[in-house]
């Protein structure tokens, strides 16, 4: 049996800000990209934008600290999920502490290596009482790097609500390790064999079967990170008999 949890568990980092001496922060900078910030000073920049996940960027595990990405960043959908550790030095306000954020939307027209903050994540850089004046400043280098993605909660799947028996779709999110997710597949109840889903856009995966499809389903889920390794992972029967368009799963896998 399947059960549908409204109690996730919160990752303290992506809640608490590295305390160390900026000198600390300083040793390992990154790479180097601009920053600016949308959406209200204190809030979560959009709900969901061109990854999907809706208004659960509000909420824990990731509790506002999200980004929309330039090309090189949102890769198309494939890098939504993807966390970053990001910090800046070059403004007064900066503290120099590095934060952690989720890759949740899409920049359209920004740089290739840009990052949008969220308001709230955009203060999160500043030191303490300083996060007006660091918004203020509007856009600023940062320096950022690739981190692992530990949100402590299994991957949810959101059903998508256009989904019926002929024609499955569902948005995924919370999976954690650094990579990306590039092959999704669905197994049926009545078959041995997996069969691949297509991106359709975002977080968002979809089958057009064109038959009935027999529940439960298990979905296999394949990320690769930038040495060129591959993981992948099984969420079996994770789909029950009964599923219902706009349902959310959370399953009992991660990466």
């Amino acid at each position: 049996m399947f059960f549908i949890s409204s109690c996730y568990c919160i990752n303290p980092k992506f809640l608490l800000f590295n305390t160390s001496s900026k000198a600390d922060a300083n040793e390992n900078q990154g790479q180097q990209a601009s920053a600016t910030w949308y959406g209200s000073p204190d809030g979560a920049g959009t709900d969901g934008g061109a990854c999907g996940y809706g208004s659960s960027v509000g909420n824990p595990p990731l509790n506002k600290l999200v980004s929309a990405g330039g090309s090189n960043i949102f890769k198309n959908g494939e890098g939504c999920g993807a966390c970053y550790e990001v910090k800046c030095t070059e403004n007064e306000a900066c503290s120099g502490n590095p934060v952690i954020v989720m890759i949740s939307d899409q920049c359209p027209g920004c740089p290739a290596t840009h990052f949008d903050l969220s308001g709230f994540a955009f203060g999160a850089m500043a030191k303490n009482q300083q996060q007006n004046n660091l918004r203020n400043a509007g856009r600023i280098n940062l320096h950022y790097q690739r981190v692992s993605c530990s949100f402590g909660t299994p991957i949810v799947f959101t059903i998508d609500n256009g989904a019926n028996p002929y024609y499955f779709a569902t948005e995924i999110e919370y999976q954690s390790g650094d990579g990306d997710l590039v092959d999704i597949q669905l197994k049926l109840a009545n078959q041995n064999s997996w069969i691949p889903m297509n991106r359709l856009w975002g977080a968002r995966w979809a089958l057009n079967y064109g038959s009935l499809m027999q529940p439960p389903f298990s979905i296999k889920l394949t990320q690769t990170n930038a040495n060129g390794s591959s993981n992948t992972i099984e969420a079996t029967n994770v789909i029950p008999v009964g599923w219902q368009p706009g349902q959310v799963i959370r399953s009992f896998s991660n990466f």
